[in-house]
């Protein structure tokens, strides 16, 4: 699992991987608790996605499409979260 703890890391995520072994991905550590939105730009695989607060409850989990060009959709957690993860599908 690789971690994404700095606003440069978060900003590139998973960007661009053409593949990633089953059950990798990617954790992204915020420093509070926030709606955490994200949208699958220059992304080229699926991800799940699960959002987590800072109580380590799952609050949201769902399955992003890769987008290559906008619009892309935009994820909401429809709740506050502290980490996301992104796993390859």
């Amino acid at each position: 699992m690789e971690i994404a703890a700095t606003p440069e890391e978060q900003q590139q995520g998973l960007m661009y991987r053409e593949s990633m072994p089953e059950k990798e991905g990617m954790i992204f550590i915020f420093p509070q608790m926030s709606v955490h939105n994200f949208w699958m730009k220059n992304t080229l695989i699926p991800l799940d996605m699960i959002w987590i607060d800072d109580q380590m409850t799952v609050v949201r989990i769902l399955t992003a499409q890769p987008c290559e060009a906008d619009p892309c959709e935009i994820y909401k957690p429809g709740a506050l979260a502290k980490y996301v993860v992104e796993l390859n599908e």
